[in-house]
């Protein structure tokens, strides 16, 4: 029995012939059965009709052309009656208008019939749309990042989402799959209600996808899924079964577990393009090991768009199948899938027998029901969107806090500052400022001692000096050690891919920066020239000369009286020599304790300065490379929020 129910055309073929069409002898013999069963049940389409429509299509003249034909064969124009011919062309130009109109009309109705053919194609809502960018958005983002295999699911989804938008909205493709000898192509034919994919002994029966549409309009979505037009099928003629499941693609799928890798492989091809999946299951394999752990369990997040049919209860005596069905919904929860029950949404189950026909009409009931709503392809689609984010989550979620805080921030700061010896330099800053002080506002006397002693003293000094070798070595150990620190410090709590472009990205920014730090150190160390002054110094240096010149004042005094050249009197020039003596210290004194503050806001300048220029060129180099890092993974993050439908912040 073929999946059309066959028609004889020896009428039409007649008529046909009464009309004097012409046709081949070829044509006459050709049969509906002898053709595909797709073009089969066309050419049935085609031969319906009546009227004049139906007459030119047969390759009959219409009433209006055997009309026009009766007045063109006058009698009295046959013998030669004078005619002006006005009558004629009226007659000529009424019908060349209705043959036009008729004309006109075909191809509307033929426009018309071909615009039903062509089913609108499949919108997806709001939500599904925002989370299929973010998922591109997502893919984007992390090509640079992220190995291709690591991507792969998530571009497979996006194409096969942009895929079967394209195609029909009003189509439900759903597949039959199932184990051997589960009956799941009884289960087929049952529904169709002709015996369309071989059923028997022989295992494996199903060797290729057979699929059997209720409707036209879905050779595109049949085209996606492989299958050649020698296995495409219609169902049983029934207005009942046609209003029932119109929209429906039945797929019957060869066994899951085939001997036949081939089998396998196609399985597991049409599975992940389908928009739905009915399991069918036998009272000895429905707890196999295979099915569950192969298939169910991975499919867990597809419940919406899956039934589990216990085929063949009519081998279960008494209560076995309600004990056999009770099972497999435990199996099934065990597996995560959800149970569509008490009207929650979840994975529909059912038992039947596609041998004695119980429990097909319930069956039927409900996949019409599920093949009405239109929504089953847009629910898959969101199912593989959820499948795909979960296996990216290890890769963009993570439960601990991320990011580079202020401590880690400041603390590199100061560790490329001391690389570059920034509180050393300030130090030196503070004691260049003291030692002028004392050279501007010391006595004479003191300051050309220590002429002196720092003439005798060696230039290398008391300490030995550290060769510029060893300095400029640890130097770079400091650095290496401030980036490796501060790029743990933001790499942690990162996924693995990213943690690792965040070290990469340090080392990157690492890579000449000992030397722009000693550059920069060169060029922020202390100023050229001597520290400024402040305004106090001027009288500080007047009142340390006027000590100088009592004590020289009365030295000479003393002298004079000791030769004879002026009259003694010890009392006057011993008092100004002693006010020399002491003033001149205390002057020094009280300078050295006034400039003990300028000098060390001068220190903490010039420290201030080396600090801000090696924190400048490390943020520049190390801080804001991790930052456009750490950045880039919060973009990403929130583009998986939107993937997983969590909103921005999750993960």
């Amino acid at each position: 029995m073929t999946a059309v129910t066959d028609q004889d055309h020896t009428d039409e073929m007649d008529h046909a012939d009464r009309a004097g069409n012409g046709r081949d002898a070829d044509a006459k013999d050709e049969r509906p059965e002898n053709r595909p069963p797709v073009e089969a049940a066309q050419e049935i389409g085609d031969q319906e009709g009546t009227g004049d429509h139906a007459r030119v299509r047969a390759g009959a003249p219409s009433r209006t052309e055997s009309k026009a034909s009766a007045d063109s064969t006058d009698p009295e124009e046959s013998t030669g009656s004078w005619d002006d011919g006005l009558i004629a062309r009226r007659v000529n130009e009424a019908t060349a208008a209705q043959q036009a109109a008729a004309v006109e009309i075909r191809a509307s109705r033929a426009q018309a019939a071909h615009t039903a053919q062509v089913p609108a194609p499949l919108a997806y809502d709001g939500p599904l749309r925002s989370r299929l960018d973010a998922l591109r958005e997502l893919v984007g983002l992390s090509r640079t990042r992220l190995d291709s295999g690591t991507l792969a699911e998530a571009g497979r989804v996006l194409d096969e989402a942009a895929a079967r938008r394209r195609l029909s909205g009003q189509h439900t493709v759903v597949a039959i799959a199932g184990a051997t000898g589960s009956g799941k192509s009884q289960l087929f034919n049952a529904l169709a209600g002709v015996a369309i994919s071989e059923t028997g002994v022989r295992r494996p029966t199903t060797a290729a996808p057979i699929a059997c549409s209720w409707s036209d309009g879905a050779a595109t979505l049949i085209d996606r899924l492989g299958i050649p037009g020698r296995l495409r099928r219609r169902p049983l003629q029934s207005a009942e079964m046609e209003a029932q499941l119109r929209g429906l693609v039945l797929v019957d799928l060869p066994d899951h577990d085939s001997a036949a890798v081939a089998h396998r492989e196609q399985v597991d091809r049409v599975l992940a393009l389908v928009d739905a999946v009915i399991w069918v299951v036998d009272p000895e394999k429905y707890a196999d090991a295979i099915l569950h752990e192969r298939y169910l369990r991975p499919m867990a997040g597809h419940a919406e768009v899956m039934f589990v049919v216990l085929n063949q209860i009519d081998r279960l005596p008494g209560e076995a199948a309600d004990q056999v069905l009770d099972d497999l919904r435990r199996l099934l929860d065990e597996d995560g899938i959800a149970l569509g029950e008490y009207g929650e949404p979840g994975a529909t189950v059912l038992s039947l027998s596609a041998l004695t026909g119980d429990g097909i009409p319930e069956l039927r009931e409900v996949l019409g029901q599920f093949v009405a709503d239109r929504g089953a392809a847009a629910r898959r689609i969101s199912a593989d969107v959820d499948a795909a984010a979960w296996r990216l989550r290890p890769v963009y979620a993570t439960g601990r806090r991320t990011g580079l805080s202020e401590e880690a921030r400041d603390e590199f700061a100061a560790r490329l500052a001391d690389s570059v010896g920034a509180t050393a330099a300030g130090e030196a800053a503070e004691r260049a400022w003291l030692r002028n002080a004392n050279r501007a506002c010391g006595t004479p006397w003191l300051r050309l001692w220590r002429w002196y002693n720092d003439r005798r003293e060696p230039t290398t000094g008391r300490l030995p000096v550290r060769a510029q070798a060893d300095e400029e070595a640890t130097a770079r150990q400091r650095v290496e050690q401030a980036v490796r620190t501060v790029a743990d410090r933001a790499s942690g709590g990162l996924p693995a891919p990213w943690a690792q472009a965040v070290r990469e990205a340090a080392v990157r920014g690492a890579q000449g920066l000992p030397e722009a730090l000693d550059e920069l150190a060169e060029r922020a160390g202390l100023p050229v020239g001597r520290p400024p002054r402040p305004g106090w110094w001027p009288a500080a240096v007047l009142a340390q000369a006027s000590m100088t010149i009592l004590q020289v004042v009365g030295g000479l005094w003393l002298l004079g009286q000791i030769i004879g050249f002026m009259a003694p009197n010890l009392g006057v020039p011993v008092l100004l020599m002693v006010a020399g003596i002491i003033g001149g210290p205390l002057v020094e004194w009280s300078c050295r304790m006034a400039a003990r503050g300028p000098a060390r806001r001068y220190g903490h300048d010039a420290e201030r300065r080396l600090r801000e220029a090696a924190a400048g060129c490390g943020r520049a180099r190390v801080l804001d490379p991790l930052a456009a890092e750490l950045l880039r993974y919060r973009e990403v993050r929130e583009q998986y929020a939107r993937v997983t439908g969590a909103g921005v912040g999750a993960g």
